[in-house]
């Protein structure tokens, strides 16, 4: 069984960039030997709305959408649908100063970059 160096950050939804809470949202996970990158988000309601009653929940939703979105390239991925995936993922992993936000890259080894997708946001994020 081989394994390949994946990387991965954690998507947190910060519905008061000011104020600097979070939660995680998340996951984006690349793998270059294998052309691989994914997102899978789980958006909790209920910590939403306890750090912000007022937030746009549609909009959240829709922001983390949009990384789906990109990870998925072709006609969802927007102006990065011509992207190869390390250029996708290097575009979402950058600092920004919105409700949704990347955390750190971390990185490791797997075998199923599919499914560290799943694991991590059962580990992270669920």
């Amino acid at each position: 069984m081989t394994r390949d160096v994946f990387e991965y950050a954690v998507l947190r939804v910060v519905p008061r960039v000011e104020r600097g809470e979070c939660f995680n949202a998340g996951v984006l996970v690349y793998c270059r030997a294998r052309s691989f990158v994914a997102a899978r988000t789980h958006l909790d309601e209920a910590k939403l709305r306890a750090l912000d009653p007022n937030a746009d929940i549609v909009g959240v939703r829709a922001a983390l959408r949009a990384v789906e979105g990109v990870c998925g390239g072709g006609d969802g991925a927007g102006q990065a649908a011509g992207d190869d995936p390390g250029r996708r993922f290097r575009w979402l992993i950058a600092p920004r100063s919105t409700v949704v936000q990347p955390g750190i890259v971390h990185s490791g080894l797997t075998a199923d970059p599919a499914g560290e997708v799943e694991r991590l946001l059962d580990l992270l994020v669920r």
